[in-house]
């Protein structure tokens, strides 16, 4: 069974907070943007975090659910096919500019959506609770909830809300646990999944294709020709392995528009669900800005990454060499991952590129014993000590493993609230190195132990 992060998404008429919502939800000004041939108004996507649990949310721009044409009428459509996706629905409402005929056409939309819904009234900072939100009563899709994107007010509460609200099929479920390796193996539960992302009409369905060795998976050249992501079994050199095809498989017959034949949510979702990521770009194009969001994502997502640059084959050398620099270049925050040139269409490269999956996916695994991790940190110290705070300076004492797909190094000590972040990267290489973790990101956790004498009756003494 594949276990989705839960999608919320934020509608809302023009100006009424929605995408300062979604940047105080994510906690950042960074985002998926879709930018797709034919998308008049970006949809921002991004994932965000109440407590232990983690959903998607979608950013839609202003909604005019009456618009017969134009440039709102394309926006329109955008955001039907946002609430079509959605696990629950945000609607934000403006407690300053009160309720408009809009707010009704929009609640009326929704009501026949069969969504979740849950009435979330802005600009409330300063108004009394009751008065902010007395008018929205009547659009009658339950309690409106004041906030303030603005200021961060009652937000935590309504997300707590809106995740409540999650039917039992949305809710998110751990996967099972996979048994334990030896020590230096990687771990083997079924098989590897591996997800093929990028941008429409870089190939990825004919990399797809060209993998099972058979045409599973509509490929002609038409941007955008999946919507859902696809989930194909197949065995290479005796190992089992699930390609997702992102964003899916559609008959001929049913192509549309280019933003509704691909679907960031799912890709997303995707991207989650995978153990390795390969993300692939198109050689005879620039790498985008969507490309790099993308790739930002993946890494957010702590996914081990294959790069594959397609279309390589018939360019001359001199475009070859301005193509490899400009990846360097625009992926260099990538660069823990291999890069492999390639035509998924003559199968030039794809052996190489396999064997990348396999080692991302052994370094995603690894189990990596707490007397070797102990080790490595003491040499990483010797080489550069940790800058000094105040009047001391941290001490690094033993480290231990505390996850994996991403590797989770957690490192203990005292005093370690005064590591930098530049001393952390500086250590999350020296483990990556040392091990040999390559195309898999590490994460390094600092925890300060508590100090044993902190409650002494000689302390309290002295109080």
């Amino acid at each position: 069974m594949v276990h989705w992060l839960p999608t919320v998404v934020l509608v809302g008429r023009p100006n009424v907070g929605k995408s300062t919502l979604f940047n105080r939800i994510t906690r950042t000004r960074a985002a998926l943007v879709a930018d797709f041939p034919g998308l008049t108004r970006d949809r921002h996507y991004g994932r965000a975090r109440v407590g232990e649990r983690s959903f998607l949310v979608v950013d839609t721009g202003g909604f005019e659910p009456v618009a017969k044409d134009g440039i709102l009428h394309e926006m329109a459509k955008q955001t039907r096919t946002a609430i079509a996706e959605a696990d629950v629905v945000v609607f934000l409402v403006d407690a300053r500019g009160g309720l408009t005929e809009q707010d009704r056409g929009i609640a009326d939309l929704l009501r026949r959506s069969g969504r979740p819904i849950v009435l979330a009234v802005n600009k409330a900072e300063g108004m009394q609770s009751e008065r902010a939100v007395a008018e929205f009563y009547e659009l009658g899709i339950g309690e409106p909830h004041p906030i303030s994107s603005a200021h961060g007010d009652n937000v935590a509460v309504l997300m707590e809300e809106a995740l409540a609200r999650l039917p039992a099929e949305a809710a998110p479920e751990p996967a099972p646990d996979e048994p334990d390796a030896e020590p230096g193996e990687e771990r083997t539960a079924g098989p590897i999944k591996v997800a093929i992302v990028g941008r429409p009409n870089v190939g990825k369905s004919t990399l797809v294709n060209t993998l099972l060795g058979e045409e599973r998976v509509i490929a002609f050249d038409e941007p955008g020709t999946t919507r859902d992501s696809i989930y194909l079994d197949f065995e290479r050199n005796g190992r089992p392995y699930t390609l997702i095809d992102t964003a899916g498989v559609r008959r001929r017959g049913k192509v549309f528009e280019a933003i509704e034949k691909f679907s960031v949510i799912k890709t997303m979702q995707a991207i989650e669900y995978a153990n390795v990521v390969v993300l692939l770009l198109d050689a005879q194009q620039q790498i985008s800005d969507q490309d790099a969001h993308l790739a930002g994502f993946i890494l957010e997502s702590g996914r081990a990454l294959v790069i594959g640059i397609n279309k390589w084959d018939g360019l001359p050398a001199d475009q070859r060499d301005d193509i490899k620099r400009e990846v360097d270049r625009k992926l260099a925050f990538l660069s823990f991952a291999q890069h492999h040139y390639l035509s998924a269409r003559t199968g030039t490269g794809i052996p190489a590129l396999m064997r990348s999956v396999d080692a991302a996916y052994a370094a995603a695994m690894a189990r990596l014993p707490t007397p070797k991790l102990t080790r490595a940190l003491i040499a990483a110290v010797e080489k550069q000590q940790p800058p000094r705070a105040g009047g001391g300076r941290p001490k690094l004492r033993y480290a231990h493993q505390g996850g994996h797909n991403p590797p989770l190094i957690i490192v203990h000590g005292t005093a370690l609230a005064h590591v930098p972040e530049s001393y952390r990267r500086y250590l999350e290489h020296f483990f990556s190195d040392t091990f040999k973790l390559r195309g898999t990101p590490l994460r390094v956790q600092f925890k300060t132990g508590a100090n044993p004498y902190a409650d002494s009756p000689a302390r309290r003494k002295g109080r």
